[in-house]
């Protein structure tokens, strides 16, 4: 643990890693990279720099998130999660909702899932979405979600897509069934929303 904290210390001083953050916080900025602001978030916490810097990239990753999402809705587009930009795009509207929900604004947090049901490419982390979606719809609170239904102990860590929730204590299609009210209901939004566009 010592020799750990001493690397961290180093690295405070090392100018070629700081002046590679520079770089990275450059790139994000003039490519509207997400993937690169949570690359420069990840770096900045280990630094733990003031919060401000921490608030700052945090604002820039959930604005451009949404600005880019707001441009998909208009195109019809969609999120491919093996693009890497894609996949930071969906992550940071999902770490939206799961603060949403945490901080009990079911609502917004349901239509925040329902879009990224709506917009994801890949069948499996859509379908979770839409699970997401109806247990909160079903008035559940965030943490009975988590403590009764999400099963933490089936994370695959070195998945790309890690960072949603996807493991359940019950299969997926017993989900399906068990929130069927709610799911029926919620794909009359999102039919509402495809016929909006």
């Amino acid at each position: 643990m010592q020799e750990e904290e001493l690397d961290i210390e180093a690295l405070k001083k090392n100018e070629e890693f700081l002046g590679n953050l520079k770089d990275i916080e450059k790139e994000m900025r003039e490519e509207n990279s997400i993937a690169k602001g949570y690359q420069l978030l990840d770096a900045k916490l280990l630094l733990e720099v003031p919060e401000e810097e921490i608030n700052e990239i945090f604002t820039f990753i959930v604005n451009t998130a949404f600005d880019i999402l707001a441009e998909k809705l208009s195109s019809g587009g969609q999120f491919n999660m093996d693009e890497y930009e894609d996949l930071a795009t969906a992550r940071a509207i999902y770490e939206n909702g799961i603060q949403r929900y945490s901080e009990n604004e079911k609502k917004a947090a349901k239509e925040l899932f329902l879009i990224l049901y709506f917009t994801i490419k890949d069948g499996t982390l859509a379908e979770s979405m839409l699970i997401h979606a109806a247990v909160a719809m079903a008035g559940h609170s965030f943490d009975d979600f988590i403590d009764n239904i999400v099963d933490v102990t089936g994370v695959d860590e070195s998945e790309p897509t890690a960072f949603f929730i996807q493991t359940y204590k019950e299969p997926i299609h017993v989900l399906l069934t068990k929130y069927a009210k709610e799911i029926k209901a919620a794909k009359a939004e999102i039919k509402a929303l495809e016929e909006s566009m």
